[in-house]
This record gives structure tokens, C-alpha cells and sequence, in this order.
């Protein structure tokens, strides 16, 4: 792992260019278009094993008749906090794995809300494979072939049916009921923080840029509306790792400072997208911090039980690389 890369300095006049990504129609009338390649992968919606008897701490509420499991310090709230918004893998809400890890944060001092993004629709837990045979036969190979073709197709139906048009109001929803529920925490931090993990790290990168209302209320922009006032961010700083369908655009947008755990070489987050979105943080003097990790799958970060020591050490630095910069802001 390479040491964080942090930058602030740069030419003030220079644009981002305006580059498209590779779209197609989305299954779902009136939704943006579906990004084409990979976008989610098994480590996004599968949970890695956990420590026996592992049991969390937090409770499942609702927020704007939105499911929130929320985890808070111990001292709470005898002693001050800090509201943190934690956005998942399309595992979600009820996700063991989850829930540990916002406790784990509420560990550290945060108040943590962690909502449900999908509306009670997680990821289909369809991993297959894992445990294959070294040398399959023929007819093996076909079976694998076609569980894997299954697999992606349950999965990019899912995806159609959790566009930006459907999360964002959603977390909108449930940011505008925590700042009246948790008001001490939100005034105590100067703001909301977030975490994001994977799907979820997209819309921390969103919840910290500038978009016109439309957009934050979960329609396309159109036309006639890219001249308009931008409103945001919603946050006042984030921290994400191992992102999957983060676009140029939405770097471009990006106004709060952010954390970013990259996987080098994961095809969920291309490098050329995180260059492309450094050099304009770089140049709109956006702080910002990048560190690398090689050698780990996609998902690493969240809590789980691997028995490659690499992973764990890992997930740790992850975690304190994310935890530190929450503290620092």
C-alpha cells in the first residue's frame, strides 16, 4: 500500500473535461441510463463470514418511515457526539457485517445512522462458484458459465431498480429527519459526516457535491437546467472505499473534502475515472486524500473474517485511514 496522496494546489482557470461515460437505456422508464461494463461485483452483494458469536450493539428505527439501523456511543448522550451517516453495500441494513461496522464507528465517538437505500430490496445474494472444482469437466464449465449469466442478470435488475432517482430521495428523507432527531450531534460536529462502502460510496460522493434540486430530488437534469444555482453539499466530509458506479460527473460535482480507499486494478472503479476526478480536486484546490491498496478483493474494507492476514491488515489501515479523517474534520 502506498502512502495517502494529498493535494490542494493547482491551476484555478483549468475545466474538467467533459467526458461521458459508456451508458445504455436503463431498464426503468424516465431513470438515467445504466452504466455498461461491470458495476457490481460478488464482494457487493455477499457478506464475508464474522467472528463467532458476533452480535451488534445498535437497533433498527425508522426515520421518515425509512429503516435506519442506528448504533450510538455507550455515553451517550451524556457526553457529546457526532452524527455520522454510514451507506452500505447492497447487502444493507439487516447485514451483520453492517451493522458491525457502524458499531464499530460508534465505538469511536459517532452517533451512526446507516439507512435502508433500497426501500426493504437488498442485493440478491447470488454468489456462485466459490469452491469449484480445480479441473471441471465440460459439462461443469457450462453449469458455471450459466449460474455466472444468471448471477449478472439478477443483478443488473436489481441495479435498474436502485437508480439515483430512487436513492437519493431517500437518504434526502432521512437527512433532513436526523438533523431535527440527532440536532445536538449535527451542531456538535458542524455538520454531517458520512462513510460509504461500495454502492453506498457513490452517494456519499454525491451527498458532498454541488446538483441542481432536481437532481437531489431524484430526477435528471435536463438541458435547460445546467446553468442553474447548484445547491449543496450535505455533508461536511466524507470517507469512501472500494466505490462501484462512481462517475466522472460526479467527481466533477464534488465540493466537501473526501477520504478515498482505491483498490488498484478493480474494475468497479476504473483508475482512469479516479484520475480524471484527482486532477480536478487538485486543480479546484478540493482537499482531498487517496490511498492505494493492492493485493485484496473488492469489499476488503467491511468487516468480515478473512484468513488472508494481507486482507486483514488491509481492512484495519481502512478503517483507521477512514476514522482519522472523519476525526480531522
Amino acid at each position: 500500500m502506498s502512502e495517502p496522496e494529498v493535494s490542494t494546489k493547482s491551476p484555478e482557470s483549468d475545466q474538467p473535461p467533459q467526458q461521458q461515460e459508456s451508458t445504455q437505456p436503463s431498464l426503468i422508464p424516465n431513470d438515467t441510463p445504466a452504466q455498461t461494463g461491470a458495476s457490481m461485483g460478488d464482494h457487493c452483494v455477499s457478506d464475508a463470514p464474522t467472528a463467532s458469536g458476533s452480535q451488534s450493539t445498535g437497533e433498527i428505527t425508522k426515520f421518515a418511515e425509512i429503516e435506519c439501523y442506528v448504533s450510538k456511543p455507550s455515553d451517550y448522550p451524556h457526553s457529546p457526539s457526532k452524527l455520522l451517516l454510514l451507506l452500505t453495500n447492497g447487502t444493507g441494513v439487516h447485514s451483520l457485517n453492517n451493522q458491525l461496522q457502524a458499531d464499530k464507528f460508534a465505538g469511536e465517538g459517532f452517533l451512526v445512522v446507516m439507512p435502508d437505500q433500497f426501500s426493504g430490496d437488498p442485493a440478491p445474494q447470488t454468489v456462485t462458484g466459490h469452491g469449484a472444482e480445480e479441473n471441471p469437466s465440460l459439462i461443469e464449465q457450462v453449469k458455471l458459465r450459466a449460474a455466472e449469466t444468471a448471477k449478472s442478470f439478477l443483478i443488473d435488475m436489481w441495479l435498474a431498480r436502485h437508480t439515483q432517482e430512487k436513492v437519493l430521495p431517500i437518504l434526502q428523507k432521512v437527512v433532513e429527519a436526523v438533523k431535527d432527531e440527532f440536532a445536538d450531534a449535527v451542531a456538535n460536529g458542524g455538520g454531517i459526516y458520512a462513510v460509504g462502502y461500495c454502492f453506498g460510496a457513490k452517494y456519499v460522493v454525491m451527498l458532498g457535491g454541488e446538483h441542481p434540486d432536481s437532481v437531489m430530488m431524484g430526477q435528471e437534469i435536463k438541458d435547460e437546467e445546467k446553468g442553474m444555482v447548484k445547491k449543496g453539499p450535505l455533508i461536511k466530509t466524507g470517507a469512501i472505499a472500494h466505490a462501484t458506479l462512481v462517475t466522472r460527473e460526479d467527481l466533477y460535482a464534488l465540493k466537501a473534502p473526501i477520504s478515498i480507499a482505491f483498490l488498484e486494478n478493480d474494475q468497479l472503479f476504473p483508475q482512469d475515472i479516479l484520475d480524471d476526478g484527482k486532477k480536478h480536486l487538485e486543480e479546484n484546490k478540493i482537499e482531498h486524500e487517496i490511498k492505494n491498496y493492492s493485493g485484496v478483493p473488492h469489499g476488503f474494507a467491511v468487516v468480515g473474517e478473512y484468513p488472508d492476514s494481507k486482507i486483514k491488515e488491509a481492512q484495519t489501515a481502512a478503517f483507521e485511514q477512514m476514522l482519522a479523517w472523519l476525526k480531522a474534520h
